[in-house]
Formats: C-alpha cells, structure tokens, sequence
C-alpha cells in the first residue's frame, strides 16, 4: 500500500520507523459527520469533523504555538492543506451512495486543522457531492480506510446529524456485523506482523448512516 498522506507518512517514519508499505492502523480518528442539505431539499454534502489521536497530534503541533498555548489555526494552515490534498487520493475516506448508486464528491472546503486546548488537533471540512441528490432516494454513507491503515471510529455522542432537512427526515446508524472468526485472525496477524490485513478490511468496522425523507 503505497499511502501518500504526507503528514501522516512523516509521523510514522518519524515515531515508529516503520516502512510505509506495511501499515495497520497507526492513526486513530474519531468522528463526527453532518449531512447538509440545500435550500431545495436536495443533499449538498458531508461536513465532517476528525479528531486526530494523542501521537498525531503530538506530530501536528510540534514547534507550533507560543508560551505553551496551543498553536492558532493558522498555524496549522498548512497542514490543514497538505493532509486534504493528500486526502483525494483515497477519496476523503468518505463513500455514499443514492440509491445503491456509488456519488462523487468534489474538492472539500471550508478546511480547518485547529488544537484545543489539550493540543489534540481535528480537522474540519465540507465535502461537497458533485452532484446534490434528493433524499427521498435512500442515501448511505460510511467513513473509512479500506486498508485500515487510518482507523475511524465514531464519536459517541451525536456522530452523525443532519442539517437544515426537510420535515419528515429519518438518520439511522447501521452497526457492522461482527468480524468472522477468519478476519479477527487476519486482524491479530496483520497486528504482530506489522502488515495490512487486506484490502476493503475498513469497511467491515465502519458504521453506514443512512438518510431517508418522505
């Protein structure tokens, strides 16, 4: 797995001194996503909100700040732009469908990289759908890594909402069947050995959220 998230890449050659062809999960992200809808009814897009772990973080705000503060987010611009720039490759590990059909999504925006005052950084971002689509279609969407190099998790209080939806509009969060005796083998060995357990592996722990309005 040739990952080019450049930051990322730098955080684990620096902190591990691991090749970056191998990899099972060195970043850990918590998040929380909102689907946005526009004026019209149609959806517009995810705005998604990652939090990064302590390690990431760490790398993130080394020599950034002064006096101990956390540093500004316009200190960390420039990350901010690396990491979404990088992100397009994987498509933003964000995947949606309309009705069982796969859905594009254009450049993000709005991008923001900010630490609080514990200095763990999230990243902000609208992800906009190439086209909007209307809701009364079911409309899904996961977040993950299919190599699981980058382990998403959700957060636990309101991960998924909605925004500015038509009346009558349902969110519904689909938990992953649990893993096979195989691929919870595939998974300690990818652990020990440090190497991917396999492609698509991601989606098999990530949460569906599924959108439907009448």
């Amino acid at each position: 797995m040739k990952l080019k998230i450049n930051s990322i890449l730098i955080l684990i050659t620096t902190v591990t001194g691991i090749g970056t062809a191998t990899a099972h999960p060195h970043v850990w992200v918590a998040a929380r996503s909102e689907v946005v809808f526009a004026p019209d009814g149609r959806i517009a897009g995810i705005q998604h909100a990652w939090e990064f772990d302590e390690m990431y973080s760490a790398y993130a705000v080394q020599g950034l700040g002064k006096d101990g503060k956390p540093p500004t987010r316009e200190e960390l611009a420039p990350l901010a732009k690396t990491n979404v720039e990088s992100l397009a490759e994987f498509e933003y590990f964000t995947f949606a469908k309309h009705n069982s059909a796969k859905l594009a999504f254009k450049p993000p925006e709005k991008v923001t990289l900010e630490a609080n005052d514990k200095k763990i950084v999230t990243m902000r971002f609208f992800l906009p759908l190439e086209t909007p689509v209307a809701a009364k279609k079911p409309f899904s969407f996961q977040v993950y890594d299919p190599t699981y190099f980058v382990s998403f998790g959700l957060e636990k209080k309101d991960p998924v909402t909605l925004a500015g939806a038509p009346a009558g509009c349902s969110l519904s969060l689909v938990e992953p069947a649990p893993l096979l005796s195989t691929d919870n083998q595939k998974l300690s060995e990818a652990f020990f050995q440090n190497m991917s357990p396999g492609a698509d592996f991601g989606v098999k722990l990530a949460t569906r959220a599924i959108v439907a309005c009448p």
